[in-house]
């Protein structure tokens, strides 16, 4: 015989976090979801119970309140005999308030413990544990009724009046349930002709349900149409309901979409939706039942429907049935919150936990020019119902799977809708072909030029004066005037001569400032960025209430935008105060992120001269979204542009076009400095490290350190390190030291040797340039006469490893432009594969006694073979190749003195041989060895981008003479390092070169055997 328990709500409960716990005879305990924040809780869950002879005829339902993941708390207890549920109509007890029975000790002693709606049915036949057949006998059962408000026992099923009060006028609320009991129950049919018979006939009931029809803020489920529902929680809809934040378990899915927030809710929830088969199709569910959308009314009318389907079968887990209830949290036209719950009770452990979703649709910050955008995040939690040491295997594998199941998902959403991505592409795209198709107003911009007072006065009196001498005679020579040189006769001539003068130099200087300025124009717009990696793009669209140093003139401003070292100008806009410039300025592809750009407004006044400064500002690319660099109005900065309000209009677009390759390059530079191996961290730190400081999505972490933060008391936190800032955090007991600052706010790094108010511990200092880091002032310990914030840390794990790993990314980022194209220059000249980086003198004799032994070995083979495996042939490539080299190349024996021979190597390590990989470049000379048993070949090895390669060369020395007898041979290698530049690291490394260059050659010469026994055999056959 089976039984169905449909636990639906409860109202009225002494506690906010409650969930259910059903025991039927041996069965074990069964528990909905624990729901908080509410007295009223709806579950609307049902189960399933097979009910054997020897079980108890007894259905315990226990409502349990939880405080944390490991407290738990009885309320009270409803008793349910299955022979009252035997004893009604079709075995089947509709829904039902019960008053929750009082305990006798407890958190809840002589307290209200609220009422619970049940409902229950039986399908087959129930006999009682004796066998006898079920009768109408009396049981003690709490109802609550309509008089009985006490929650006193009444006689549920021999008191022809609690008959009569089941009924009476609860037919309008059952027509509610009436879907949900065919759901569970398949008796829908029974039912309504049940009830059909029963306002036929007109009876007069009443039922405990009336409790729930008189009040209207009670719950009533309605069946209703998915656009009808929307509607009516939009017109119940209170501004003052906020939008559920993100769930704790993080952000599966944060973009935006070309579609109105609107219609992209009806593409994802409307009924049989399209979108929702593809997406079932792709990853693999079966049986998808949705289930119709239900309104309940509660204090707000919420939206719901349950879906069910089946899971495709994995290597670990069989195919398994998972249910999801959808409830709508928020709809009102703009904004939508739909809050999933979905139970996989058939996988391992999966009655222990649920797993919640939330999808939160809001509109577009900015209206987008192709239409409405939205934003789609949706977050994800675990809720367990009890606890289990399988939890954090359970929560990573839910986390795994979500996170491909929601890639699949945003990649079949981008098909139907464009992402906000691509949009701002487009954006870019088109900002700059509306500034590139303007017209240039060369005639404009010269007619307002000189359309001024001095110059029409000039050329006015110019006219009359021509006109004038047109008209006149020549006048007699007098005074002290000689052929070809005519005086003014007065000084009214003398006097307008002057002024005819003035004017016409005045001219002339405008002209020739209009001629230089448009010498200066276009300076660098529309020039193209070259390389990959980070390319900035500004689009310089205008400029508001410029100020002038000299208000009584007029100003002529052009922009200087400077970011890592590089400078961009716009061009010179004449006599304005409000100039247009519509020009786009990129810079040349950087291989780290910018973090800073200066931006500064001069007056032209030559070609050679800077020019008064009309303000300034520093925009920081980390506390400015994309969103807001693409449309951005920056206030400037100055005595004059502040007492203005001047500002500029920028449009900024920041883009990596290398993508990961471009942090690859950044991160093998700085590991030349460091000297160990950099990588990037899981993407799990890099977003919990962007959220804790809110930065952009491209600032990526590189190291975290635990230390202390010297102040009046040091306080514990960690030091993290990423491209582009310094940051700290620290939380103790509750107390929060958070901030950041840039690496080009760094004035010096100092590490100070350890004192005893350190405690023994080396601490490392930083100072700040003069001004610069003020957001992280309440970190610093003190600050200087000059201004600048000295922050000190200490305690590190390994101090010289963190104090190498700062000033190297510190050194690296601050480089000057002047050292940028040494070392350009310098990659420059090891482009012939060949070239030593300098020449160094073969070790002589006496230097071969100072070199230390590090292999010996007999070989199998005559001394004019072994001496092969240096000739440059297939042989030497053969094995060189085996052993781990890369691109390997030689150059031929040239004689250079007699008896001697020289040439040149060249090959990369494979990250087997090294973990840098790096380059080798080599020179070998030969030469017979005394007595001319044999040879003696020195070789001079070079490393490149390994750390410290360019500090030291590797010295070697093979003796390759006869054995025993004539048919054997032995080989000894010695080797030395020659330091080039003092480090205090020489001894570490060279014990790891000896060791490395050791191993080598061993399997070098294992190679050679083998291969010189395969040769002897050839030679056989």
């Amino acid at each position: 015989m089976k039984l169905y328990v449909y636990v639906l709500q409860a109202k009225d409960l002494p506690s906010k976090e409650t969930f259910v716990k059903l025991h039927v005879g041996k069965h074990k305990n069964s528990k909905t979801r624990v729901l908080r924040d509410t007295s009223n809780p709806i579950w609307n869950e049902e189960f399933f119970f097979r009910i054997d002879e020897g079980d108890d005829d007894v259905v315990v339902v226990s409502l349990v309140y939880h405080e944390n993941d490991h407290h738990f708390g009885l309320i009270g207890k409803v008793k349910i005999p299955l022979s009252s549920v035997a004893a009604e109509e079709n075995q089947t007890l509709l829904p039902t308030w019960f008053a929750v029975e009082k305990l006798s000790d407890g958190k809840f002693v002589n307290i209200e413990c609220g009422k619970i709606l049940l409902s229950l049915s039986l399908q087959g036949k129930y006999e009682s544990i004796s066998g006898e057949k079920v009768v109408n006998d009396k049981q003690d059962i709490s109802l609550e009724g309509v008089k009985d408000v006490e929650g006193s026992g009444k006689d549920l099923v021999s008191s022809k009046e609690g008959k009569r009060r089941k009924h009476h006028d609860g037919k309008h609320l059952m027509k509610n349930f009436v879907n949900q009991i065919d759901k569970l129950f398949h008796k829908k049919e029974e039912i309504s002709k049940r009830l059909h018979d029963e306002s036929s006939v007109g009876q007069s009931v009443t039922s405990n349900h009336e409790d729930a029809s008189e009040n209207n803020s009670s719950l009533s489920a309605n069946c209703t149409g998915f656009e009808e529902g929307l509607d009516m929680m939009q017109s119940s809809d209170s501004e003052k309901e906020e939008m559920p934040e993100n769930l704790l378990g993080g952000v599966l899915l944060d973009q935006r979409y070309l579609v109105s927030p609107c219609d992209l809710n009806k593409f994802l929830f409307t009924p049989s939706s399209q979108f929702k088969k593809e997406l079932a199709e792709l990853q693999g569910l079966s049986d998808v039942q949705e289930g119709p959308w239900t309104m309940i009314q509660e204090d707000t009318p919420r939206l719901t429907r349950v879906v069910t389907y089946m899971r495709a079968a994995t290597k670990m887990v069989k195919a398994v049935k998972a249910t999801e209830t959808q409830v709508y949290r928020k709809a009102n036209g703009k904004q939508f919150a739909v809050f999933v719950s979905v139970s996989t009770p058939d996988v391992p452990y999966g009655s222990t936990f649920k797993v919640e979703l939330l999808y939160k649709i809001l509109p577009g910050t900015e209206p987008n020019a192709v239409g409405e955008s939205s934003r789609l995040i949706i977050s994800w939690g675990i809720q367990f119902h009890q606890s289990t040491i399988m939890k954090s295997m359970i929560e990573g594998g839910a986390r795994q799977g979500l996170k491909e199941g929601f890639e699949q998902f945003a990649d079949l959403l981008a098909k139907t809708y464009k992402t906000l991505d691509s949009a701002a592409v487009l954006d870019k795209e088109q900002v700059i072909a509306t500034v590139q198709s303007e017209p240039k107003t060369d005639f404009k911009s010269a007619f307002l030029y000189f359309w001024s007072s001095s110059v029409i006065c000039a050329v006015l009196l110019s006219v009359y004066v021509v006109v004038h001498i047109m008209h006149c005679d020549p006048s007699k020579i007098q005074g002290f005037e000689f052929y070809g040189l005519d005086l003014p006769d007065s000084f009214g001539e003398l006097f307008s001569s002057g002024i005819l003068v003035l004017l016409l130099e005045r001219v002339y200087m405008m002209t020739v400032h209009f001629i230089q300025a448009r010498m200066h124009r276009d300076r660098d717009h529309g020039v193209k960025a070259n390389g990959k990696g980070w390319i900035l793009t500004i689009a310089l669209i205008k400029g508001t209430n410029l100020a002038s140093v000299e208000s009584t003139e007029l100003f002529d401003p052009y922009v200087v935008f400077t970011c890592n070292g590089k400078v961009r100008t716009s061009s010179v806009k004449l006599q304005a105060q409000d100039p247009q410039w519509n020009e786009v300025i990129e810079f040349d592809a950087m291989e780290e992120p910018p973090s800073v750009l200066d931006v500064e407004v001069f007056d032209f006044d030559g070609p050679f001269d800077q020019g008064a400064s009309l303000g300034h500002a520093e925009i920081n690319f980390l506390k400015h979204t994309a969103d807001e660099l693409a449309d951005l109005c920056v206030p400037l900065v100055g005595n004059h542009a502040q007492a203005s309000q001047s500002k500029l209009q920028l449009r900024i677009f920041l883009e990596n076009k290398n993508g990961v390759e471009t942090m690859k390059d950044y991160l093998s530079k700085v590991e030349k400095e460091v000297g160990k191996k950099l990588n990037i961290r899981s993407p799990q730190k890099n977003s919990a490290f962007q959220k804790l400081f809110n930065l952009p999505h491209e600032v990526f972490l590189l190291k975290e350190y635990t230390c202390y933060l010297k102040r009046k008391l040091p306080v514990q936190g960690k030091l993290f390190l990423s491209a582009r800032i310094v940051a700290f955090y620290s939380n103790v007991f509750g107390h929060k030291t958070k901030f950041y600052f840039l690496w080009e706010d760094i004035d010096d790094i100092q590490a100070l040797p350890p004192t005893f108010a350190s405690l023994g511990s080396p601490l490392l200092l930083i100072i700040l340039k003069k001004s610069r880091g003020l957001d992280a002032k309440h970190g610093a310990k003190s600050q200087d006469d000059e201004g600048r914030l000295w922050f000190y840390f200490q305690s590190f794990v390994s101090f010289d490893a963190t104090s190498r790993t700062i000033m190297a990314l510190w050194k690296t980022r601050t480089l000057s432009i002047d050292h940028r194209a040494q070392i350009a220059e310098d990659e420059q000249d090891v482009s012939d594969p060949f070239l030593m980086p300098e020449e160094v003198a073969v070790v002589s004799d006496t230097d071969a006694l100072k070199m230390s032994k590090v292999y010996t070995c007999d070989l199998p083979c005559k001394v004019e073979f072994v001496v092969k495996m240096f000739g440059g042939g297939e042989l030497e490539r053969k094995i060189m190749e085996k052993s781990g080299c890369l691109n390997y190349a030689s150059t031929t024996w040239e004689s250079k003195n007699p008896g001697g021979y020289e040439r040149r190597l060249s090959y990369k390590y494979n990250h087997n041989v090294s973990a840098f990989g790096g380059g080798v470049t080599c020179a070998q000379q030969k030469s017979l060895a005394p007595d001319n048993e044999g040879w003696i070949l020195n070789e001079i090895v070079a490393l490149h981008d390994v750390p410290f390669g360019d500090h030291f060369r590797v010295h070697l020395r093979y003796e390759v003479k006869k054995g025993v007898d004539c048919k054997t041979s032995k080989c000894e290698v010695y080797l030395k390092i020659r330091w080039l530049k003092t480090i205090k690291f020489e001894q570490r490394i060279s014990k790891s070169i000896m060791e490395k260059f050791r191993n080598r050659l061993k399997v070098i010469f294992d190679l050679f055997q083998k291969e010189s026994v395969a040769n002897s055999s050839l030679t056989l056959l």
